[in-house]
């Protein structure tokens, strides 16, 4: 061998073990974590904003509010917890700080808290009594810590402001049992360059499963990532897989919307921004209905109560919803393949899976008699990835299959609502997939074009 050829293979080998190793990603191999799994699971959630705000008819305080106007008289996280469970929620995430810097439960970081309210003569704790609460009501708890903050004059300094908020973060973290959700909030910063790395290394060290919610361009930080607007809608085709310069990781969607029209917290004489029942199925339609999850903010008011016209449109949402999906015509199918019946059982922890190594398929069924419906549920199988890229639902009018609906992405759950459609024969027919659709629920309903209004009693 020459010597110049020599050289080569010399800087061609130490090249090769000198270079950091990289694994080409591909959007149909990225799975969820069991965490991720479970918490979509959940579908609906709140938020809850209570403090200062509430007290003196504002959305965003300053830092300057008096810790003595927090003076709820009436407290009872009890009574929002079985609206919440009326509603049909499953979790509760309650803003432990907003952006003003007032902190709702005895920190030991600041003076600036509950500590110096005339509530329970400083001795209380909002955060511990919502946790309680929301357990006693089957929910799951989570919190929201502002890292922008408005009062605290360590804020101009990172090094000392960190220091604070991690140690904030470590109370929340473990002093109030399992946590489903922490909301890392991107708003405001005021030039602060947060440490996110050390937020998160602090929040996993006592909360290993909770799921942190945070805008997309914390990509590397979050476990859900924000919808974009808080108008309650998923506007696009919902991949749970997002790119971030050519890194992919799994990032399903949360969408945040308020009861009340754009306002998060209470204000007096505020009637007219109550959300219609109508609003609200809608909202769920385009969120939950779209493979997103629901998180409908709600307010108590100075009182420390839900205002009882709250209470009410929460308790007719839940009954709404119940009576709509309460009659899966699925289940009247005639199918008698038993692998076909496990996607039409009404138990998401049964899947039907098309053949292995397919990229298309079709899931039939029959009924014994014509059945008329204008929507249908979807839910796919996302521990191994989301795999249906294209699909349509397609009845057969007697001598062809008639598309009723057609879309891109299934994922978590998918709603369609179309004209009513009179068939004994329907089918999934999934036109293009990564690899073998698996398929958890494919339901059939039939919602009356003006569903009433439900009873409340």
């Amino acid at each position: 061998m020459k010597h110049w050829q020599h050289n080569i293979v010399t800087i061609v080998v130490m090249a090769l073990f000198s270079a950091p190793i990289s694994h080409a990603q591909n959007f149909p191999e990225i799975k969820p974590s069991p965490q991720q799994i479970a918490w979509a699971d959940l579908e609906f959630g709140v938020i809850l904003h209570f403090s200062t705000n509430t007290f003196l008819d504002r959305e965003w305080g300053d830092g300057t509010a008096d810790p003595g106007v927090f003076n709820p008289t009436n407290f009872d996280p009890e009574q929002w917890m079985r609206a919440i469970r009326d509603s049909g929620a499953k979790y509760v995430v309650l803003v432990a700080k907003h952006h003003d810097g007032f902190c709702l439960w005895p920190t030991a970081q600041t003076e600036y808290s509950i500590r110096k309210s005339p509530w329970k003569d400083g001795k209380g704790d909002v955060v511990g009594d919502v946790a309680r609460a929301a357990r006693k009501y089957g929910l799951k708890f989570g919190v929201y810590l502002s890292p922008w903050d408005r009062h605290d004059p360590r804020y101009a300094n990172a090094a000392a402001y960190d220091k604070y908020y991690l140690s904030e973060l470590e109370e929340l973290a473990s002093n109030y049992g399992d946590l489903v959700e922490f909301w890392l909030d991107g708003a405001g910063s005021a030039g602060h360059v947060y440490d996110f790395k050390k937020i998160i290394e602090t929040l996993r060290t006592y909360q290993p499963n909770t799921i942190v919610f945070a805008d997309t361009g914390l990509f590397e930080y979050g476990d859900a990532r924000w919808v974009g607007t808080e108008s309650g809608r998923v506007p696009y085709q919902n991949w749970n897989v997002i790119d971030r310069h050519g890194y992919l990781r799994w990032r399903p969607v949360e969408a945040d919307t308020s009861l009340r029209n754009l306002h998060w917290f209470w204000h007096p004489h505020d009637e007219a921004s109550l959300k219609s029942l109508d609003e609200l199925l809608t909202t769920y339609d385009e969120t939950v209905g779209h493979g997103a999850q629901l998180m409908l903010g709600l307010a108590p008011d100075n009182r420390g109560l839900l205002p009882d016209p709250d209470v009410a449109r929460l308790k007719e949402f839940g009954v709404a919803l119940r009576e709509r999906y309460a009659h899966n015509l699925a289940l009247e199918h005639t199918s008698s393949a038993p692998e076909i019946a496990t996607a039409l059982d009404n138990d998401p922890d049964t899947f039907w899976s098309a053949p292995p190594g397919s990229h298309h398929a079709t899931l039939e069924v029959d009924f014994a008699k014509p059945i008329t419906f204008n929507r249908s549920l979807m839910m796919e199988w996302l521990n191994d990835g989301q795999h249906v890229q294209k699909y349509a639902i397609e009845a057969w009018n007697g001598k062809a299959w008639q598309p009723i609906a057609a879309a891109e992405a299934i994922g978590h759950e998918k709603i369609d609502v179309f004209a009513p459609v009179t068939a004994s024969r329907v089918r999934l027919n999934i036109l293009s997939s990564t690899s073998e659709a698996h398929i958890r629920e494919f339901q059939l309903y039939y919602v009356p074009e003006s569903q009433p209004v439900p009873a409340t009693k």
